[in-house]
């Protein structure tokens, strides 16, 4: 009966329990409260937003050209003869240091027209102080007729001597007076032969001296169109070299685009006009990037110099000059070659502007429009003016103030006054300041 009892009991707390727990379990479902959703958060749109900031902008410029030596010798012969003298390394692609002796022609003819001059010059001098000489002494003959015929003449006159006498005398003076001006014509016409003999042998000299071939500067051979004994005639090519201290390109870059960059880093505006007087420009403020067309990663630091007269007549492009100096300096062959003639070549100019511009992504201009988030989130359309586009990014100079929040998402459809869901995107404005510095190597879209 006790084993009953407890038994009894234990069921009755099984059940007990049992209808506890589900009351509390009723309880809690009844009482438990659903999630509020507000209809702002249900309709808002997500997007990116970046803030507008004004900050000065890196100007570039880029365009194409061919590289050209600053400097080239094309060797023509003066004069003719044989080849005596050719240098071993006087072949295509040899680099000659200044002052090397090239080439020789045969020196022995013009040497002989030297001396030949030289030896009439020795001869004028000689018959300069001989016919001095022989002038004295016809000047004191002549001295001596003329003191004779007034002698006779007196005589004549009283009748002491015949007529024949008197005539015979004045031809005799007569003779005298022209051995005396033939002699003074001979000296009057000296210094004029001096002068020939002398032009003679300068000629000589020359000639003599164009007979030899020296590398005027440190040179690269191009082409080679001589041998040795070989004869050469006057006008004939002998060799091609390059001046290799430095080397330019003219490059062709649009002409609104360069008008751009002078005009914003604090240069005159460019126009045609002033194409004619580049020199009146200072340069120094603009940095000139070359690189190989063909190979990016080959670049070389280059100067702009001058713009060249005249607009391209094909594509109507400014023609800027940027120069290599010392292009062989830092040569390390094959990962860093020298820049040399006709290589294709871009050139970039750049220049951090003198004013600040308005700068967002390109990609958040649409058919020249913004979205932007007003103060309470909403989306506004406003109207803008691009300056120009760089690497990506826009410069606005109409439509925009700082610190408005730019839409970087491109909204299908785009209504006025729909509610958004902002968030800040710093990446893209650190990007878009980057871009503006110039510090992504990235190609212009």
């Amino acid at each position: 009966m006790k084993i009953l009892n407890r038994r009894n009991q234990s069921i009755l707390a099984v059940v007990v329990g049992f209808l506890a727990g589900l009351t509390v379990l009723v309880v809690f479902v009844t009482n438990q409260k659903t999630p509020e959703h507000s209809a702002l958060s249900l309709n808002a749109i997500p997007v990116a937003v970046i803030k507008v900031q004004e900050q000065p902008l890196w100007i570039e410029a880029k365009g194409y050209g061919v590289a050209r030596p600053t400097e080239t010798w094309r060797a023509v012969a003066n004069v003719a003869g044989r080849v005596v003298e050719r240098h071993p390394n006087l072949e295509n692609g040899a680099f000659i240091p200044k002052g090397t002796l090239l080439l020789q022609l045969d020196p022995s003819r013009y040497q002989l027209k030297i001396e030949e001059a030289k030896a009439e010059l020795v001869q004028l001098s000689a018959e300069e102080k001989n016919t001095v000489r022989l002038l004295e002494i016809e000047q004191r003959a002549l001295a001596l007729a003329e003191q004779e015929l007034a002698r006779i003449e007196r005589l004549a006159a009283s009748g002491s001597v015949s007529s024949s006498q008197l005539d015979s005398q004045r031809r005799q003076t007569l003779g005298q007076q022209h051995a005396v001006t033939q002699l003074k014509n001979v000296l009057e016409l000296i210094p004029a032969r001096r002068d020939k003999a002398s032009i003679r042998l300068s000629q000589a000299l020359q000639d003599l001296n164009d007979t030899q071939f020296f590398a005027p500067y440190d040179l690269r051979l191009s082409s080679v169109h001589v041998e040795r004994e070989q004869f050469i005639n006057i006008g004939q090519p002998l060799f091609e070299a390059e001046n290799i201290s430095a080397v330019e390109v003219e490059a062709r870059i649009p002409f609104t685009v360069l008008r751009r960059l002078m005009k914003n880093i604090g240069l005159s505006e460019i126009n045609a006009d002033l194409l004619e007087q580049s020199n009146l420009f200072d340069f120094s403020s603009i940095e000139a990037h070359i690189e190989l067309v063909s190979a990016p990663d080959i670049t070389w630091k280059g100067t702009l110099v001058r713009i060249a007269s005249g607009l391209d007549p094909v594509t109507r492009a400014a023609r800027v000059v940027v120069r290599v100096d010392d292009p062989w300096e830092n040569a390390q062959l094959p990962d860093q070659p020298p820049m040399q003639s006709e290589m294709y070549i871009r050139v970039k100019l750049t220049g951090t502007s003198s004013i600040a511009f308005t700068l967002i992504p390109s990609s958040a201009v649409h058919r020249g429009e913004v979205y932007l988030a007003d103060e309470d989130d909403r989306l506004v359309r406003r109207k803008v003016n691009v300056l120009f586009e760089q690497r990506g990014i826009a410069a606005i100079n109409e439509g925009l103030n700082p610190g408005d929040r730019v839409i970087l998402n491109d909204l299908q459809p785009a209504i006025n006054g729909i509610q958004l869901l902002v968030r800040r995107d710093f990446d893209v404005e650190q990007e878009v300041s980057a871009k503006a510095l110039g510090q992504l190597n990235i190609e212009d879209e």
